[in-house]
């Protein structure tokens, strides 16, 4: 099997080398640029299957290479290394095309179990565009927000929706509990898991006329949609 080539964009040349040792140890083909400008220009000439952008660089900022990037390749997983915790630069992130975003400082087994979440997610694709989904004897339609069982129609609010379809794109596979969080919520801290711990329970309920769907908690790790 090819190995998957990333790319490593971080100012801070000691802890670039690092994670770059790092990564190349694990397994991963890791090339480490300096300047988001060095960073886009490799980018350009050679094939990479996953960006890691520190977000303070100089020349060029993370944020700018990341838009840079998403321009030319829209579905390369990008993710965030950044001190900043501010909640507007997480939303910027996101509206940019980040997958995942971390904070410094980190373990280097975050970043590992980060990473590979969200290879295993694109690479079984998990970023479908399907917009109905049939749940046992239920028919979900994400555009319209509605569960449908026989003549009875759910209407659902969007978050309820936006989980359910991530639960239904991981169909029987487990869906990470940060990443549902980072994708809805914005942000995995504990009031949001208190709050998709709600939903999860709506959902539940919504579902309880046939007794092949379950909705199950993986300990540690998160939810599983079985049916």
């Amino acid at each position: 099997m090819d190995k998957i080539h990333i790319l490593l964009a971080e100012d801070d040349e000691n802890l670039g080398i690092l994670l770059k040792e790092y990564l190349q140890a694990k397994g991963y083909e890791t090339k480490l640029f300096t300047d988001g400008n060095h960073a886009f220009k490799g980018f350009i000439t050679d094939h990479f299957d996953l960006c890691l952008l520190d977000i303070m660089m100089p020349v060029k900022d993370g944020f700018t290479l990341a838009r840079e990037i998403r321009q030319l390749n829209s579905d390369i997983p990008i993710i965030f290394l950044t001190a900043k915790s501010m909640k507007e630069d997480v939303f910027e992130g996101f509206r940019i095309g980040a997958d995942d975003y971390i904070t410094k400082p980190f373990s280097m087994e975050e970043l590992l179990f980060r990473i590979e979440a969200i290879l295993r997610r694109t690479k079984s694709g998990q970023w479908s565009n399907q917009n109905q989904f049939k749940i046992g004897k239920y028919l979900f339609d994400a555009n319209k927000q509605e569960l449908i069982y026989g003549n009875q129609v759910q209407k659902m609010t969007t978050k309820e929706s936006e989980l359910l379809r991530l639960l239904c794109n991981n169909k029987n596979k487990i869906l990470e509990r940060n990443f549902a969080l980072r994708t809805i919520w914005m942000d995995d801290n504990y009031f949001n898991a208190r709050s998709m711990d709600v939903y999860i329970t709506k959902l539940r309920k919504y579902l309880k006329d046939d007794p092949s769907v379950e909705i199950i908690n993986i300990h540690g790790k998160g939810f599983k949609l079985i049916c």
